[in-house]
This record gives structure tokens, sequence and C-alpha cells, in this order.
């Protein structure tokens, strides 16, 4: 069994096969986690995994890039003022198990606009969701571009303020589509967090030496799926099921058998989301 940590089916990518994606995935002995990027597609992971008794859940958050109006590939990306409210009362449902994805994202800035301002919106409405995630109980799904050092600033500001709210034994955020070095890693893990790898590890080797010398208790799998599809289908759509070639990529890497893959990565996934 293996668990997807970080799936988008909830995106318009599935609108027409969505339950056949989570259907095909779970008759594969896979496991997901639907995670929000809009309060739209928050409260569609949470309808998704309603709709099934086990193996289907969500994360609800508002990601960086809709702090601000922008665009993307041609795309129009909207604006969403965050309302914590809504999402405190989302967090509330049995099937939500985490906040995000949430974070900084300094890659899509358009330096035309106030820099400054931007990055500052996206600071506060960050920590404003760090907050939630704390009194709710709730791990955190932390997505960052190009944004490290201040994320690294605001992770340790949160850490003193909202220490007797985070769990003393187990990580409390995981770094979704980790793609920074073996220092950042270790920094990261120095604050109480784990990371987790996609695809990009099946058709690239920059990470083969910090994912050789991991403990087993450090990392998840996920596909971020539609995007990040491993060997052998880029190209095409990524979906759940196909989070089994990241966890193969892994154990080669480790020189390992890939059912201690699934074993190590299902367990540090079930107790990091306590599903």
């Amino acid at each position: 069994m293996l668990i997807d940590t970080h799936s988008h089916v909830n995106f318009s990518a599935f609108k027409d096969d969505a339950d056949a994606v989570i259907r095909r995935s779970l008759e594969n002995e896979t496991w997901l986690i639907n995670v929000g990027s809009d309060y739209k597609t928050s409260r569609r992971a949470l309808e998704y995994a309603n709709k099934y008794e086990k193996g289907v859940y969500a994360a609800i958050g508002l990601h960086p890039i809709h702090t601000q109006e922008t665009e993307e590939d041609g795309i129009k990306i909207h604006k969403e003022e965050f309302n914590y409210e809504f999402y405190e009362k989302l967090a509330k449902f049995e099937k939500v198990i985490a906040i995000g994805e949430i974070g900084l994202d300094y890659y899509r800035i358009d330096p035309a606009q106030d820099v400054h301002a931007i990055k500052e919106k996206q600071k506060e409405v960050f920590y404003e969701q760090l907050k939630l995630a704390a009194l709710s109980n709730l791990p955190v799904i932390i997505h960052c571009r190009q944004a490290h050092d201040d994320l690294l600033e605001i992770l340790k500001d949160f850490k003193k303020e909202f220490r007797d709210y985070l769990p003393k034994n187990k990580p409390w955020a995981v770094m979704h589509c980790f793609s920074g070095d073996e220092n950042l890693a270790w920094e990261y893990f120095s604050l109480g967090l784990i990371v987790s790898f996609t695809g990009l590890i099946t058709f690239s080797k920059q990470w083969d030496d910090l994912i050789r010398k991991l403990p087993m208790d450090k990392f998840m799998v996920e596909t971020d799926c539609p995007f990040m599809t491993p060997e052998p289908f880029r190209g095409q759509r990524n979906e759940p099921m196909l989070v089994k070639y990241v966890a193969q990529r892994i154990a080669e890497i480790k020189n390992l058998p890939v059912e201690r893959i699934a074993e190590a990565t299902t367990e540090t996934a079930r107790k990091f989301f306590s599903i």
C-alpha cells in the first residue's frame, strides 16, 4: 500500500473523470490526499473525501499565487482574499487532515508590480494559515518557490509563538515537492518538518545523494498530480496511482526493496496526518 500525500484530483484537469481516477487509485492500493489551493478547490477536496468511506482525504488552504492577480502560461490566476472563518469551518470536518497547500511563491511575481507589497501579503496570509493549523491541531503542507530564506524566518518565528500548540512527538509540517539541497533539508528537519518527493526525482539525479542519506522517517511520497508526471509517463497527465514510480525510484537510490519504501512512507504519512 502507498499514500499519495499530495494530489489535485480536485483540479479542473480531472473535471470529467475524477471519480474514475480515484477508484483506479484505490483499486491499486493507493490512498490519496487531495490538496486545495483556494476556497473552491478546498471545498471540492472535502466533497470528494466525503464520498469515500476510506482512503481519500482533504487538505484545505490558500496557495500563495492566489493572493494576487497574475497569469501563468497565459492563464489568468484569480485573487482571493483569505477568510480565516471560512477555512476554520472547513477545518472542523473529519476528513480534513491538513492545512495546505500554503507558503510562499516568489517565482511568479511580476517585477512590474509592487514586489515588496506582494511578498508581504504572501507572508501575512501564510502566517494566518499556520496559526489556523496550530489552533485546529492539524499538520501543514508547505509550498515554497524561490523564497526559502523568508520561509525559514517565518517558520522560526511561528514555532516560537505557537510552540505549545505543536506536537511534541511527531513532525508538524511537510515541505511538499522538496527541491532543495541537503543543507536546506536539515534546516527544515531542525524545525520539526519533513520533506516529500514527486516524480521530479525519476528524471533528475539532483536529489540522489540527499535521498541516499535521508533517514526513513524523514520523507513521504506524492504525485502533485496532474503535474510532475514521473518517468516513464512524462508528457501525460499525472494521477495518484503513479506515485508508485516515485517510491520505486527511491528504492533504487537507497538499494532497498520497494516494499520497504512503501511500508516506511505509508507509516510516516499515517502518523503525520493521523490517518
